[in-house]
């Protein structure tokens, strides 16, 4: 199968479990064509999943030297998955664009409560729940609404290339109240969000990273058709943190596109963002 190629992966610089060169390794040892590091960015406080800001030279240089080692068995990029917290702290930041990075990834990962205590929504469903409950009086269209408010203040600053896990917070918010994604509020929230991320040209990321376990890609498949007919470019990402889940998926995620009328996805070849036919 060609298609071979991964621009969402976390090393041990961020929430990774393995070194950087072992993702590569492995990559090469899969027979990937193009293969791309995107650590998750540091955050204006520390976190267990976060860089920090004194690694990011460590991060960018033992990058160049893989990128050298292995520059005759695959193509390389570095890139970082960045957040949109607040105005304060989102992909745009000059402290981000300055960096000599290949392309960058935005994402929302956490949202502020009422109370303006941070809360990390990107957990398990059960844990979803109890945050939902405690942090926001178990008011699930409220969190629905910001999360989609802060994606869209994000397409709108940009800063990044690639849309991350686009509505990752689907599959939580469905369990959470069980047929949610069928109620025309959250139907004309995506449609409205998707229609920006197409208008602003971003790419959008088919994460894998769940399908094994939860049967479910982010975005949800159900909008694939959706994304085709406004033009969107797609990739296939696993967001893998060990290296033997590089792959994962990828062939289920390729017949959904295709399914869904796509006949390319984009990939990193040259140093630039291609147009890839789908070969399955």
């Amino acid at each position: 199968m060609s298609n071979l190629t991964n621009y969402h992966s976390h090393c041990l610089y961020c929430d990774g479990r393995a070194n950087m060169e072992d993702f590569i390794r492995f990559a090469i040892s899969e027979d990937f064509s193009s293969y791309g590091i995107s650590s998750h960015a540091p955050l204006p406080f520390s976190t267990a999943w976060t860089m920090e800001w004194d690694r990011m030279n460590d991060y960018l240089c033992e990058f160049s030297r893989l990128k050298k080692k292995y520059a005759d068995k695959i193509e390389l990029a570095i890139g970082l998955e960045i957040d949109y917290l607040n105005e304060e702290s989102h992909p745009a930041l000059p402290c981000f664009q300055e960096l000599p990075l290949n392309y960058r990834i935005g994402s929302v990962h956490m949202l502020y409560s009422p109370e303006g205590k941070v809360v990390d929504i990107d957990t398990s469903a059960d844990t979803y729940r109890q945050l939902i409950d405690m942090h926001f009086g178990g008011d699930i269209e409220q969190v629905v609404r910001l999360y989609y408010k802060n994606l869209l203040r994000m397409v709108e600053l940009g800063g990044f290339d690639i849309v991350g896990h686009a509505d990752k917070m689907h599959y939580n918010a469905s369990c959470y109240r069980p047929g949610l994604l069928d109620e025309v509020w959250y139907d004309t929230l995506v449609r409205d969000y998707f229609a920006e991320i197409a208008r602003r040209g971003y790419i959008i990321e088919i994460n894998t990273k769940s399908y094994r376990d939860l049967g479910t890609f982010y975005p949800n498949e159900r909008y694939f058709p959706f994304l085709k007919e406004l033009g969107v470019r797609v990739q296939v990402n696993s967001d893998a943190h060990y290296p033997e889940r590089i792959n994962n998926s990828r062939h289920e995620a390729l017949l959904a596109l295709r399914k869904a009328g796509f006949e390319t996805v984009t990939e990193w070849h040259k140093g630039k963002w291609e147009e890839i036919p789908i070969n399955l």
